[in-house]
């Protein structure tokens, strides 16, 4: 695919598998609104699902370093807002991710869904994903909650319309738990821009190490393999048994409470999902891909 600035079209029968991954990339996050700059491309070209991301007639267009399909030229002025906005909120992640960092079970903080991509609308929350210490992800839980209130940030609740510049801490992980099982491109995605703010004993590459399968989709985001050496937590025997009753008591407690309101969301003894909404499902539907 010749991507130099100007409008095209592209040949799905003429054109190499790489040329395809890239029209396909701007199609994907044409969805988004999200045009790619020039050195995106190699980062996101799609991988073996690319056959059935993109029409043989696909128009792709430039301006200002930005590929976009074309007629779609007002998503770069609209990214360039998306980004000075979400730049607002990533100063609010860090400041929240730096009181987490004091919680010694907190092995990891980082931001997701659109705030990763800088792409954040200005009414929007501020995703982020936790992941803890074996065994401590409920009483890791119930301690961030009461620190982050203490600090005075504002939490998002459950049902309310009012999310603009809230932290919504909807996805909990034990360090035992990382392997996603709900395998697509978006999902895929989602893992590949996790942009961490904490990142304890490798604690990110081993989220990604463990999820490597999203190359398939994301060949560009492939991480470069490293020895992870696992750490071992020196706490004595009784220090352990306390603090996994205590994170049993919290897991009983937090999900009683939140039982009645639980639809779609995931609530494991190692795991916290609460995504309500599906997103994937959407997403695949609009390709064609939706099972």
């Amino acid at each position: 695919m010749d991507l130099r600035p100007q409008q095209h079209k592209q040949d799905n029968r003429g054109i190499s598998q790489i040329e395809v991954g890239l029209a396909a990339a701007i199609a994907y996050h044409n969805i988004f609104d999200y045009p790619l700059r020039h050195d995106e491309l190699t980062k996101w070209y799609c991988g073996s699902q690319t056959p059935k991301l993109i029409a043989p007639d696909t128009l792709v267009a430039s301006k200002d370093n930005f590929y976009f399909i074309a007629g779609r030229e007002n998503l770069v002025l609209k990214r360039l807002f998306r980004e000075k906005t979400s730049e607002r909120k990533i100063k609010i992640a860090e400041a929240a991710a730096r009181v987490l960092s004091k919680i010694p079970t907190v092995k990891m903080v980082a931001v997701t869904g659109s705030l990763a991509m800088r792409n954040a609308r200005d009414d929007s929350d501020i995703d982020l994903m936790i992941i803890t210490q074996k065994g401590t992800l409920w009483l890791t839980r119930a301690v961030a909650y009461l620190i982050l209130k203490l600090a005075k940030f504002s939490l998002r609740t459950p049902g309310k319309k009012d999310e603009k510049d809230k932290l919504c801490t909807n996805i909990w992980l034990d360090e035992t738990d990382l392997f996603w099982t709900k395998q697509n491109i978006f999902t895929a995605h989602e893992i590949a821009q996790v942009v961490s703010l904490v990142n304890k004993d490798n604690t990110h590459e081993k989220f990604l190490e463990e999820n490597s399968w999203i190359v398939n989709y994301w060949p560009g985001t492939a991480q470069a393999r490293q020895d992870i050496k696992k750490k071992k937590h020196t706490i004595s025997r009784y220090l352990n048994i306390i603090i996994s009753f205590a994170n049993f008591l919290a897991f009983g407690l937090q999900y009683l409470y939140m039982k009645p309101k639980i639809t779609r969301e995931v609530v494991t003894p190692t795991r916290a999902l609460f995504h309500p909404v599906d997103w994937s499902e959407e997403i695949l539907s609009r390709f064609g891909l939706a099972s």
